[in-house]
């Protein structure tokens, strides 16, 4: 069974940073491209990064330069590094594979706020 274990969330201030984690079981991690998303309450899901099995990263235009997506794996996991975080970076973040999207895991919750 596929399992995603996220964590290193919690409250910062506006210009703070933050590295998440997200720990993948249950799948030869080392083969899969991997995502983080992130979900405010009442939207959908959205794509903030994504990783290939070889490391090349990838980002939306507007996070570019803020966001860094790594991954170690020998210890199937994979990190989100999150600097100059502002109010609207608030959200639950999610790691899940791609393309194909397995069962999602708790999330972590990131507040910024003063």
């Amino acid at each position: 069974q596929v399992q995603f274990v996220e964590s290193g969330g919690g409250w910062v201030q506006p210009g703070g940073s933050v590295r998440l984690s997200c720990v993948a079981s249950g799948i030869e991690f080392n083969r899969f491209a991997m995502g983080w998303y992130r979900q405010t309450p009442g939207k959908e899901r959205a794509l903030v990064a994504t990783i290939s099995s070889n490391g090349a990263a990838d980002y939306p235009d507007s996070l570019e330069g803020r966001f860094t997506v790594s991954r170690d794996n020998a210890k199937n996991t994979l990190y989100l590094q999150m600097n100059s975080l502002n109010p609207e970076d608030t959200a639950t973040y999610y790691c899940n594979s791609r393309p194909d999207l397995r069962s999602w895991g708790q999330g972590t919750q990131v507040t910024v706020s003063s």
